[in-house]
């Protein structure tokens, strides 16, 4: 070989090998993709989707339309699961995303999945030691999930909106202010 491609070639070897150094470092989260993962509008939501969320930066995955943050992993996102029906399991309105929570919870990780959207996405929280809270993950991810359309008349409901067996609304308190002046 030219002495003049050497110098060149050396150069290249060593970036090829820093890379290599570097990418052995950050492991990719494996991951299951969901049933309806190559949807167009999961595309949406992974390119929206933030860098970080509760100061835990995003890290690669090996699955279609899934996302994960944190070293280690407590928060795993995947796009394209089934939508829920009409369920009694607690559903949370969190900045316009319907969320319907799938597992106790007093459980260490909680999953959550849309509700009202086509395809639904399913979101793994940790909690605990080294976790996050619920409160700063699901707000950060409203934007990106609102990709996906909320589908008419699918909403969560609470108690106070849903009427008794009898057709008569179920009394809930309310209360009145007054002011003085």
């Amino acid at each position: 070989m030219p002495p003049r491609f050497r110098r060149p070639l050396a150069a290249v070897l060593a970036v090829a090998a820093s890379v290599l150094l570097l990418t052995a470092c950050a492991p990719t989260v494996a991951m299951q993709p969901a049933a309806d993962a190559n949807s167009p509008r999961c595309a949406d939501v992974i390119v929206h989707l933030p860098d970080s969320i509760a100061g835990k930066a995003q890290r690669e995955t090996n699955a279609q339309a899934t996302s994960a943050w944190g070293d280690p992993a407590v928060v795993l996102l995947r796009c394209g699961v089934s939508p829920i029906g009409p369920t009694t399991k607690p559903c949370i309105t969190v900045n316009g995303v319907d969320w319907v929570l799938e597992n106790d919870p007093a459980a260490s990780a909680l999953r959550y999945i849309t509700f009202g959207r086509t395809p639904a996405t399913e979101v793994v929280i940790q909690h605990g030691k080294g976790g996050v809270a619920d409160a700063s993950v699901l707000p950060a991810l409203a934007d990106a999930i609102g990709e996906i359309p909320q589908q008419k008349n699918e909403k969560c409901l609470g108690t106070s909106d849903v009427t008794s067996p009898t057709g008569t609304p179920t009394p809930t308190p309310t209360s009145t202010a007054t002011q003085s002046g």
